[in-house]
């Protein structure tokens, strides 16, 4: 049976050209009419996936008609690109954020790269060409950013609302003695020493209060937009911090719902025929109810909460993955970067059933109406087969255990881009700043 599969799954795939040639992005003009495109990668180092979903971008963005671009990265971050990319004044005027140096904790390589400094470069020059309605922004959907989220929030209220701006001092001012390293915070509240909650809630109400006087306030309310997704990311750290002593598939569902509920807010603040880019880890992105993390552990990703609200006609869930070659990760958390040897993919995997066709590069189509019927009954009938999952982290001496789990991949993903073998993604800094955020998340590694 490994074997009729294994030839199905050949028969069905397209070649790719290189990711260099014209030729590339028009294989992803199909997608041009749903409402969220999530790319999915199986690595945070691999610069074949950054380069691919780059591509696959541009295409979407230059010609048809997706003006946001929303990434697993943090929101103060992301920000100071947008600014850049979309030439939008800041608060004094000024062309980008000359505050924040976006990306500077660890892994600082996930996003200050040369992959990625590529595309926003690109982003700029495009956007410099259009109408500011049809520019292309960059958003952040993350919830690591609670210290820089909560001084956002103040500078915003320091200039339209002096005397809130007091009381955003005071409210999260509870919140101080942790932001150095929040998930202290959790363990605190768990012994009962400190919770914040109330404090939190109370500042975001306030805030929502004077939503029609703030946004009225500075730059056609945008300025304003931003400052509510600090205060709800400042709201769902708190929250995270404290789930993640309790239960991980409770702050990994936490950490996802946040992800969703900023990109539906995204929409809330645009027209209403807005179309979203989505870049995250594969275990964001593909549907959660298809693998382990939704089957055992009941967790819950973005790719699964927008089939669910915008329904699945209107979500396409790309993934990628690789047989072996190099990637770019940490042996542990504030590790500093190394690059890495990816052991050849196991053969119980989904990864060397697309490795045993013997074609290097390929778009597996696997959605109804464009998929081989040959190929999705068989897949119907398959268990299972694991899938390779490496983060910001990567332990190939216990890998198995570290970064496999099992999936459905017909039923996770609605296409997979395959690249056999693949390299590390070219970051623009080896050296690591100390930065604990998110030290306990121990599975998946790093996602």
């Amino acid at each position: 049976m490994v074997g009729q599969l294994t030839q199905l799954i050949a028969a069905a795939a397209h070649p790719l050209p290189d990711l260099s040639d014209p030729l590339f992005g028009p294989y992803f003009d199909t997608f041009r009419n749903y409402k969220v495109v999530l790319l999915g990668d199986a690595s945070h180092g691999t610069s074949e996936f950054y380069k691919a979903r780059a591509e696959i971008t541009k295409r979407l963005v230059d010609r048809h008609g997706f003006t946001v671009v929303a990434l697993e990265a943090d929101w103060p971050d992301a920000e100071a690109i947008d600014r850049y990319v979309r030439l939008r004044p800041g608060p004094k005027g000024q062309i980008g954020d000359s505050k924040l140096e976006p990306f500077k904790r660890f892994p600082t390589w996930m996003w200050r790269n040369n992959e990625m400094q590529e595309l926003i470069e690109w982003m700029r020059d495009r956007n410099a060409k259009v109408p500011p309605e049809r520019r292309a922004g960059f958003y952040g959907l993350d919830l690591y950013s609670m210290g820089s989220s909560i001084r956002a929030v103040i500078d915003y209220l320091d200039r339209v609302d002096p005397e809130a701006a007091k009381a955003a001092r005071r409210h999260y001012g509870c919140l101080e003695p942790w932001i150095d390293d929040p998930s202290t915070y959790g363990l605190a509240s768990l012994r009962g020493i400190e919770s914040c909650e109330t404090q939190v809630l109370t500042m975001l109400r306030d805030l929502l209060k004077r939503r029609f006087d703030y946004a009225a306030a500075e730059n056609d309310g945008e300025e304003f937009h931003s400052t509510e997704q600090n205060a709800y990311v400042i709201k769902d750290a708190e929250r995270y911090y404290k789930a993640m002593y309790y239960n991980s598939a409770s702050s990994w569902t936490l950490r996802d719902s946040h992800m969703f509920e900023t990109l539906k807010r995204l929409f809330d603040s645009k027209p209403g025929d807005t179309k979203a880019i989505v870049w995250a880890h594969n275990s964001h992105c593909g549907d959660a109810r298809y693998t382990s993390m939704g089957m055992r552990r009941k967790e819950v990703n973005i790719g699964q909460l927008c089939r669910e609200n915008f329904g699945h006609d209107a979500v396409a869930i790309l993934g990628c993955g690789t047989h072996t070659g190099t990637v770019a990760a940490a042996h542990e958390w504030d590790d500093d970067m190394h690059v890495m040897n990816v052991i050849p993919s196991r053969s119980d995997s989904w990864e060397y059933q697309a490795h045993s066709t013997g074609i290097l590069t390929f778009l597996l189509d696997l959605r109804p109406g464009y998929a081989d019927p040959a190929l999705r009954k068989a897949l119907a009938q398959e268990p299972a087969w694991l899938e390779r999952f490496i983060g910001v982290i990567y332990r190939p001496d216990t890998e198995r255990i570290s970064h496999y789990s099992h999936a459905y991949i017909h039923n996770q993903f609605d296409t997979f881009i395959w690249f056999d073998r693949t390299t590390a993604v070219n970051s623009l800094e080896v050296v690591q700043p100390a930065t604990p955020l998110g030290k306990e998340e121990t599975y998946p590694f790093g996602l």
